[in-house]
């Protein structure tokens, strides 16, 4: 929060003043203070889905009280600086220090050196090593968890996977200690050592500074536990019954516009489909559903208490659950009539889900997002994306008979075994999905035709088939993007690339191991902050923070990793064995699909041992009309 005599110094002013509708304000007297930070601008996090869920969680109970903490932009942290003050949380204006617990979502690589920022202006070291007693707990969670490593001297603790039974958890170990460990005041510093001894103990919880990191024989920096107080692997938390956990029926409303600024609600985590690029595909299995009943019942009470005019149905392939088309009806039938449109982020590149998309926006029709991610049907099976250029065809046919006038098309550049045929083909089809614009479309709708095409580069990630493969080299990538370029000319077609400065940092650090903490900490303290936004985004800075350590950026970002090596991030568990990682990764150079275990037989990926169920829900593909 900003004082009232600096808000008319900064834009945007709504980001510092809280007092939303929905915010929940609880009394100076609740034993846990909680701040859930998203280490990004106000209109970011608000966005975020999962700290909505973990405010709710939270803010349900009784002995626990839960603030936003948002990173401000710019202008905002100079003012803050300069003034002297701290940053704080929304909901009461609390400093960042004086609460006893401190979330930060780690949701993509770029916002690392934001975390530092965060701590820093809040008044807490930014090393772990450096906090003491008094110091709040600061816990990590999110995708970049998974690889804790680069992170591991900044964070007290992450806790790996699903978060609402695992913060729940947390907070009744702390509050089950004796007051003189229960909240920071008064702690010691051997106290808070030991809060942190007994928080490795839960699942799900990965406590670095309980972990030596020995040099592999590769040159791999690997954590090993020190003694047995902290296990040897640390297995994710899964929640198996969506049904039974919290979902933000009242969500804080954003005084400004949100980034995502509508109605939510989850209707599958997980995903069995099984592309060999996604991270998410991998590390959120097994694929589980909420009732179809409590989500109409959900739908309604978030619109009651918003006002929302727009509904969104998030997971990560909407037209897998399993009742999709039942539960667009019933949608409908409930907030059609209070001009409430629903949709879905994106479609499977078929007929069917653009069947689905037409069911869903009967109030009113937005653009149609369909994610291809390969030009050619070779790279396609590659990386395992069970869709073909006559699936898109026809999909485009469909929406264009059904009158969307926008199109938006997802393609990856730098994929495994890419060859120049293969970006080409992306343009290639491009043109295809044109024509058909152009034979399906009157001649006032094709002249209003708009189709966007984003293609961003294929980062490696860990826990993934393509785990052990490095990023493209640069000259490739830049040939490669300038050849995509030359071959989309048609002013119809809006053309986004990622940078490519950008996707080396990322995939330098998502592979990283605990030497990339001092690289990250260096580049804070030269001024690179908001590396996600491209006004902010200086590789100079990181190109001299690598050299400062004796590392060089382009050559940790495309490094090959031998398969038997072992890894930074083996330290987690996170349900999918390394074997199916192996032989997917063989599967790839072959040019071998994988079909989703849900549709044919199990797959053999691993959770089982960790969910003996999976998959907990069957998979009867049915038509989109029906």
């Amino acid at each position: 929060m900003l004082p009232d005599h600096l808000l008319h110094q900064v834009q945007a002013p709504a980001r510092y003043i809280g007092g939303e509708v929905n915010q929940v304000l609880k009394p100076d007297d609740v034993p846990f203070r909680v701040a859930l930070c998203y280490p990004d601008t106000y209109e970011v996090g608000m966005s975020h889905a999962g700290l909505r869920v973990l405010y709710e969680v939270v803010s349900r109970r009784s002995d626990a009280a839960c603030e936003r903490v948002f990173l401000p932009w710019t202008d905002a942290i100079a003012l803050m600086r300069a003034h002297d003050l701290s940053l704080a949380g929304l909901e009461s204006g609390t400093p960042l220090a004086e609460f006893d617990l401190v979330g930060i979502t780690l949701q993509h690589e770029l916002t690392f050196t934001n975390v530092l920022e965060v701590l820093d202006l809040g008044g807490i070291p930014v090393r772990a090593a450096d906090r003491h007693g008094p110091h709040p707990l600061v816990i990590g969670g999110g995708p970049c968890a998974f690889n804790p490593e680069p992170l591991a001297h900044f964070f007290d603790c992450f806790v790996i996977g699903d978060g609402e039974e695992a913060l729940d958890e947390l907070l009744d170990a702390l509050a089950a200690l004796p007051e003189s460990l229960r909240t920071r005041t008064g702690r010691t510093d051997e106290a808070r050592r030991d809060v942190l001894e007994r928080l490795a103990q839960l699942d799900g919880v990965y406590v670095p500074a309980g972990y030596d990191a020995c040099e592999s024989a590769e040159g791999l920096l690997i954590p090993e536990p020190r003694d047995d107080r902290f296990p040897a692997r640390v297995t994710r938390r899964v929640v198996r019954d969506l049904n039974a956990q919290p979902w933000p029926l009242a969500p804080v409303i954003p005084h400004t516009e949100a980034v995502h600024d509508r109605a939510e609600i989850e209707i599958t985590r997980g995903c069995t489909r099984g592309c060999r690029f996604c991270q998410a595909g991998m590390i959120y299995r097994p694929a589980r559903e909420r009732d179809l009943d409590l989500l109409v019942e959900q739908a309604e009470r978030i619109i009651d208490h918003t006002g929302y005019d727009e509904l969104s149905l998030l997971s990560l392939n909407c037209p897998d659950y399993t009742r999709i088309g039942e539960l667009i009806d019933a949608l409908h039938q409930r907030l059609a009539p209070r001009r409430v449109s629903v949709g879905m982020p994106s479609a499977r590149v078929d007929t069917f889900s653009v069947g689905l998309a037409e069911r869903l926006q009967r109030v009113r029709k937005s653009g149609l997002t369909l994610a291809p991610e390969a030009g050619s049907q070779r790279m396609r099976d590659i990386i395992n994306k069970d869709v073909t250029a006559e699936d898109l065809l026809a999909a485009a046919r469909a929406a264009f008979r059904s009158g969307w006038q926008r199109l938006k098309l997802y393609f990856m550049i730098g994929l495994p075994r890419e060859t120049d045929e293969d970006v080409l083909a992306i343009g290639h089809l491009i043109a295809s999905v044109l024509s058909a614009a152009r034979e399906e479309l009157s001649r006032a709708a094709w002249g209003r035709l708009k189709l966007s095409v984003s293609v961003n580069t294929f980062i490696p990630k860990p826990h993934t088939p393509f785990q052990w493969l490095g990023l493209a080299d640069r000259q490739t990538l830049e040939r490669r993007y300038a050849l995509l370029r030359a071959a989309i000319t048609d002013r119809r077609v809006s053309l986004s690339l990622s940078g490519i400065d950008a996707g080396i940092l990322e995939a330098a650090l998502a592979r990283g191991d605990r030497r990339l903490g001092a690289v990250i900490e260096s580049a804070w303290r030269a001024g690179a902050i908001f590396d996600g936004w491209r006004e902010c985004f200086e590789p100079g800075r990181w190109h001299a923070a690598f050299a400062e350590h004796g590392l060089e950026l382009n050559a940790c970002a495309s490094r090959l990793l031998p398969v038997e090596a072992r890894l930074p991030w083996d330290i987690i568990h996170a349900g999918i064995a390394r074997e199916f990682l192996a032989a997917e990764l063989d599967r790839a150079r072959r040019g071998e699909p994988t079909p989703d275990c849900r549709a044919a037989r199990c797959a053999d990926c691993g959770m089982r041992a960790l969910v003996p169920d999976c998959p907990p829900i069957t998979w009867p593909r049915a038509e989109a009309g029906a």
